[in-house]
């Protein structure tokens, strides 16, 4: 390396120069030590340190690139690789690249790293060789390697129809990266068009920024599929003497097929080898020899530029032919140039069809354990007529400055159908992530080979970066511009950042006994001290739990912290279905952080206490404590109520300080056989590890069965063999039936003396189903919300709360309530469906949960498919928020409504509410659910979610009349919430301030408040005092100024011709203390209300408003002659014995004045009403003070 830079500072040295200083060297050496000055030996010691440091970096040269790797992921920063590949993507933007979009300026990059990205023109000179058949009509493309990094592939066009032609010598301008003095290039073709064959004698590279800078690289090789060795790509080195003859390398790889049955190969295989200078390229091994076969050894021979120190090799097949599966054994090379031998053992299958389906493998070196990178591809083929494509896909991804790649990597079992998004799991020991680009291409073979390619994303878990690299457009020699490979650049707008997640090893040894091993499906989850995963399946193309065995799965899983608990289980009850598990090791593959989790017991229906799940503590060094296993004893009091029992199977989680249980199905009654009938008590053992206190209990049915609609009336939990004083008691009295209540068949209990219906969230998710053909599903959705605090469980969306009667039809927005624990702010959710029913397929549109309580609403545009058939075959998706939109905060309120138990007390009509605070008003609120509500003794209990008005001084309470036997006897009302914290003006404070507010979330626990409001009176049409609406104040704290008075309200009809009105007239009255909302004046003291000339008087009873300040009068333009034109009202505070003139003076009409049949009033003297009438002024100015 020093060589070449030197030689090209100071232009070619010749062979004599050369031989005349060596022959100087020899003599200074020969010098004895009498002869050497101080100068001399100084010079001596120096060169002896230099001499020392070189043989520093040779041996840092012969580190362990397995420790090398697996030091780099650990160095690895996500803010350092973002700069330096926004760096990349701006400079590619200078440069004129595929990326046009303006970046903002990040740090700069020391020298010469920065130089990478400084705009380079390159003149290459190709010169075709003078044999038969030497031009090609093939694209043809160069890559050059040098000092700052890798240039992306450039291809030569030409507009000369000649060009490539035999003996002709082309020029073409490249403007690419600057990567300083170029060591190699890679000059190949796609092989398309009919004469692909090209024999090249040399190219001619130039730097046109320092044209002195010409390097030559002599060929004189076939690029041919059909001539030569076959190869269409080569690496050829450079000099900078037109005359010199770079000598390459050669390695002779040996391949060992393994010994068993079926591990022979009749595909192609490739290779490509990876050392400290770059890689070979994708190799096919081949020779005229039967390769590949059952315990054979075949040896072939590469050449290949030296690479230095070899790291690791990517082997893999094309899965062509009758009997593609291959076992291979292991991989030797030798390095003839370096006179070096490597072992590559294997000792695995490619296929797909057996061990991980992998058909290409990254050995490192020695065989050793390297953390596997794991990329999920998605290739979306474009709906464009003839789109997709029967060849044979492959992909390249391109490290920063395009230094490392995963080399060429067949994305196999993808169908690249048109319209269709096929995913795939690449798995490589390379951090490549955040990619500087994609190559993607196939090997136009096939009918129909041309493709039409949309985009391609890759994330990568481990850097939680997700990259979109746009094409739009054709691979194929007949159309567009002919390529079948592009190079693909990232759109930076759409990079997304995801959570990470780090690569474990997960072993499964099932016990060696008789009947330990199960064909069930298998599921795991593992709780930390910073959370838990996600439920995770285990599964692989092996037959996996045979007895006696040891399975190993690779699993991602984020960053739980430390390990103390682990979750398996399986869901069959059926015979045969049993499995006795000895234990469970886990190995994070990155740091060796090792977990063991013993459990030497069965999880079977028919054996040792017929549980299908087992919780098993976490062991090793870092465990510093071994978490007890505990066994819960769970009782289920069933209500009394008629009706109260249950068919359906019920399951409960106990959730504690430490974790939770997960759902467990209650099927083994410890006391009874007939469980959950009405009145019962039936009692359940839990087994699960140290929760340490139990807060809360989950507990549901799942809807099925005749009879499934459950009365619960509460839950006790303790500890098994404690006394029954230590239990903790969970109360709920509530209906789990789909018909009844809210509709919620799974509900979350806390301790007595708490209330779950404050302190649970709800979160309204409003499900929208794309409008385009087929976009219904039959299918059962279900959603799981993660949050900052912690995440909800899977939950069905089965009873909406816009009562639509088939859910998720095309165009058509449903709208469903959880009410679970606060998990916080929302960072993404799942959702999906079982795909199940005769049109499972679904279309979603959009999603958007409103969080009243918390004051968000977030939005989440998904526009995809979720169908087996459709786009890339999935039907649960993760999505993250487009937007998160801030919304007027409510928090909750707990009503119980009583209904007296006298005669006819019931009520069918529609029960309305509203509440009074020191802080304000709520909206009218409905008070009704799915229940038959309001019957005679009965008690009503609502969830509302509304304004904070701070603490309650009344309520206003009344019916609309509608509905057979509308008159209602209410005995009591009782309101529960959170007392409002006079913190809460320092928080608005801090909100301007910005950063605190960003992260707070209004807390969902605190001191409780009760307000009870006695009635015991009849809302009722023929019953006391007539009146279907009644204002109350609470019996605790009352103020002593406060009363219910009577306030007489005169109206005064105008004397103008057609005055009078048929409609129905409402009013309310506003004052300084609230307002009596909007009243029905029904019973005058006149049988025709509202007539010409006429004064009707009426009674509103409320609680004391102080002074007037306003009323608001209508009509609903109903009857005959609905118009009206009112002189005034007045309005009498018995109380006060103050009379209050509000004039009007105008027509409530929609043919007449404004067309308005609502007025708001202002209240006047009295002087301003005696008046003359006709006094215009005084019109006038009334004209301007009411509305």
């Amino acid at each position: 390396m020093k060589r070449s830079r030197g030689s090209c500072d100071e232009g070619n040295d010749s062979s004599e120069e050369r031989r005349k200083k060596k022959k100087k060297k020899k003599k200074k050496k020969a010098c004895s030590d009498s002869d050497e000055s101080d100068g001399s030996r100084k010079k001596r010691k120096k060169k002896g340190k230099k001499s020392k440091t070189k043989d520093k970096k040779k041996k840092k040269e012969e580190e362990n690139f397995a420790e090398m790797y697996e030091r780099e992921l650990r160095d690895y920063r996500s803010e350092d690789s973002h700069e330096t590949e926004d760096e990349y993507n701006k400079k590619k933007g200078h440069i004129g690249s595929h990326v046009g979009m303006l970046l903002k300026p990040v740090k700069k990059l020391p020298a010469p790293e920065n130089e990478y990205y400084k705009a380079t023109v390159y003149e290459v000179v190709t010169v075709t060789g003078d044999v038969r058949g030497a031009g090609t009509d093939a694209k043809i493309f160069v890559t050059l390697f040098g000092e700052f990094g890798i240039t992306p592939k450039a291809h030569l066009t030409s507009k000369s129809e000649s060009a490539f032609e035999r003996s002709k010598t082309d020029v073409f301008r490249v403007r690419t990266n600057n990567v300083g003095t170029i060591r190699k290039i890679r000059i190949e073709h796609d092989n398309t068009s009919m004469n692909p064959s090209w024999f090249l004698d040399r190219v001619i590279v130039t730097d046109m920024n320092r044209p002195h800078l010409r390097f030559y690289f002599p060929c004189n090789n076939w690029l041919s599929k059909d001539d030569g060795d076959g190869l269409n790509v080569r690496d050829l080195l450079g000099t900078l003497n037109p005359m010199d003859v770079p000598k390459g390398n050669k390695y002779i790889v040996r391949v060992f097929t393994g010994d068993i049955n079926g591990s022979g190969t009749d595909a192609d295989v490739f290779i490509n080898i990876f050392g400290q200078y770059g890689d070979t390229g994708e190799r096919k091994l081949d020779n005229d020899n039967d390769n590949f076969e059952r315990a054979q050894e075949d040896k072939f021979t590469l050449d290949a530029p030296n690479m230095g120190r070899l790291r690791k090799i990517n082997i893999g097949h094309n899965n062509k032919g009758g009997s593609a599966g291959w076992f291979l054994d292991k991989v030797l090379i030798e390095d003839i140039g370096n006179k070096a031998n490597y072992e590559f053992p294997c000792y695995r299958w490619l296929a797909l069809d057996e061990d991980d389906g992998k058909i290409q493998r990254d050995i490192l070196v020695g065989g050793a354990e390297a953390t596997g990178m794991v990329y999920n591809v998605a290739v979306m083929t474009g709906d464009v007529r003839g789109a997709g494509t029967n060849s044979k896909i492959h992909i390249v991804m391109h490290g920063s400055k395009g230094l490392k790649n995963s080399g060429k990597v067949f994305l196999e079992g993808g169908e690249f159908e048109r319209a269709r998004t096929d995913l795939f799991n690449i798995e490589i020991a390379a951090l490549l992530s955040p990619l500087s680009r994609v190559s993607i291409g196939h090997d136009n073979c096939g009918v129909s080979s041309g493709w039409y390619c949309e985009k391609v994303t890759v994330y990568c878990p481990f850097t939680g970066i997700e990259q979109t690299f746009p094409c739009g457009k054709w691979l194929d020699e007949d159309e567009g511009d002919g390529l079948v490979e592009r190079e693909l650049y990232e759109m930076l707008s759409m990079r997304q950042k995801r959570l990470k997640k780090n690569p474990w090893s997960l072993w499964i040894w099932t016990s060696d006994m008789r009947g330990a091993g199960t064909d069930a499906p298998i599921f795991f989850q593992i709780f930390g001290d910073k959370g838990k995963s996600d439920e995770m399946k285990l599964d692989n193309n092996s037959d996996n739990f045979e007895a006696g065995q040891t399975d190993k799965f690779m699993i991602e899983l984020p960053d739980l912290g430390t390990f103390y608990k682990l979750r398996i289980w399986h869901e069959k009850r059926t015979p045969f279905a049993g499995w006795h598990l000895q234990k469970v090791t886990i190995l994070k593959t990155l740091t060796k952080e090792k977990y063991t989790f013993k459990c030497n017991r069965w999880l079977d229906v028919n054996e040792d206490d017929r549980e299908i799940v087992r919780e098993l503590p976490a062991e090793g060094s870092l465990v510093t404590e071994v978490m007890p296993v505990i066994k819960y004893r769970v009782t289920v009091q069933t209500g009394s109520v008629s009706g109260s029992g249950t068919d359906a199977k019920v399951f409960t989680c106990l959730i504690g300080d430490q974790g939770d249980t997960g759902d467990r199905l209650l099927s083994n009654s410890v006391n009874t056989t007939n469980k959950f009938e009405k009145g019962s008590i039936d009692e359940f053992i839990i087994e699960a590890v140290d929760l340490k206190q139990v807060r809360r209990v989950r507990i549901g049915h799942d809807g099925r069965g005749g009879s499934s609609g459950w009365y619960l009336g509460k839950v006790i939990v303790r500890q098994d063999g404690q006394p029954e004083s230590e239990a903790v008691e969970f109360p709920c009295y509530r209906w789990f039936d789909k018909n009844e209540d809210d509709g919620l068949i799974i509900r979350e209990l806390v301790p007595e003396g708490r209330s779950y219906i404050l302190e649970n969230v709800g979160y309204h998710i409003s499900i929208k189903t794309g409008d385009v053909p087929g976009a219904s599903s039959d299918s059962k959705v279900l959603i799981k919300m993660y949050g900052e605090k912690g995440d909800t469980k899977k939950e069905f969306l089965l009873i909406s709360d816009n009562d639509l009667e088939d859910y998720f039809e095309r165009g058509r927005i449903d709208i469903f309530t959880l009410d679970t624990r606060d998990i916080g702010k929302i960072k993404r959710l799942l959702i999906g469906h079982d795909n199940v029913g005769l049109q499972a397929g679904w279309h979603l549109g959009s999603v958007q949960v409103t969080i009243p309580v918390h004051g968000l609403q977030y939005n989440f545009p998904c526009n995809r498919w979720l169908d087996k058939n459709e786009a890339d075959g999935r039907v649960e998706i993760e999505v993250y928020p487009s937007e998160i939109v801030p919304i007027e905060i409510l928090i909750n309120y707990e009503v119980v409504v009583v209904t007296g138990d006298v005669r006819n007390a019931g009520s069918n009509a529609n029960v309305f509410m509203q509440m009074y605070g020191e802080l304000g008003k709520t909206e009218v609120l409905i008070l009704q659910n799915r229940s038959n509500n309001y019957e005679r003794g009965a008690t009503e209990l609502f969830k509302i979610e509304a304004t904070d008005v701070g603490k309650i001084y009344k309520i206003r309470i009344g019916h609309d009349g509608s509905g057979i036997g509308d008159g209602w006897y209410l005995e009591t009302v009782s309101i529960k919430k959170f007392a409002t914290k006079e913190e809460r003006k320092k928080k608005k404070k801090k909100r301007k301030s910005g950063d605190e507010e960003e992260n707070e979330l209004p807390s969902m626990e605190g001191t409780i408040d009760t307000y009870t409001f006695a009635a015991h009176r009849w809302l009722a049409s023929d019953e006391e005092d007539k009146e279907l609406v009644v204002e109350l104040m609470p019996e605790e704290g009352l103020e002593p100024e406060a009363s219910v008075i009577v306030y007489e309200v005169h109206v005064i009809t105008g004397s103008v011709m057609g005055a009078g009105t048929d409609a129905n007239v409402y009013v309310a009255i506003y004052g300084e203390r609230g307002d009596t909302g909007e009243r029905h004046l029904k019973r005058s003291d006149h049988m025709n209300k509202f007539e010409k000339d006429q004064v009707d008087i009426f009674t509103v009873k409320a609680v004391d408003l102080g002074d007037l300040k306003k009323l608001r009068i209508r009509h609903d333009n109903t009857g005959s002659n609905p118009a009206w034109f009112l002189e005034r009202v007045e309005i009498i505070d018995t109380k006060e014995e103050t009379t209050y003139y509000f004039p009007c003076q105008r027509w409530l009409a929609v043919e007449e004045d404004d067309g308005q049949v609502a007025r708001e009033l202002v209240p006047v003297a009295e002087a301003f009403v005696k008046k003359d009438p006709n006094s215009s002024s005084s019109a006038a100015t009334l004209g301007l003070e009411q509305k």
